[in-house]
């Protein structure tokens, strides 16, 4: 493992979707609303879920040039869809979002880990 990542891209590609992601999250299209009414997300904490897409790809960025902060950023990705996961599972909203977005979201961030720190 090393402090910094090994190839840049990777880190850079999910900073830049996870940006993207919380842009979209401002005024959040049909398939971002059905799945937080899905999973009973309050509407009232919806912004909490901006903010931590906004300070993951900081942390993602910063990474890039400060040891150990991309590690950091990227595995707290990680933990979020991970926790994302679970809220789907829980509510038994297996629908499209969850398989494409909330998975897909996991193993780009499980992906971007490996190829960027253990490579």
């Amino acid at each position: 493992m090393t402090e910094t990542p090994q190839m840049w891209w990777p880190t850079a590609v999910l900073a830049l979707v996870l940006f993207g992601d919380a842009l979209m999250s401002v005024r959040p299209p049909g398939f971002i609303q059905g799945c937080l009414d899905g999973v009973g997300f309050p509407r009232d904490w919806w912004w909490t879920l901006i903010a931590i897409k906004l300070l993951a790809t900081a942390g993602l960025i910063a990474g890039l040039k400060y040891h150990g902060i991309g590690f950091a950023a990227n595995a707290g990705v990680i933990a979020y869809f991970l926790a994302a996961s679970y809220a789907h599972y829980r509510a038994r909203f297996l629908k499209q979002e969850f398989w494409v977005n909330c998975l897909g979201m996991l193993g780009l961030s499980v992906a971007v880990l490996v190829f960027s720190y253990a490579v």
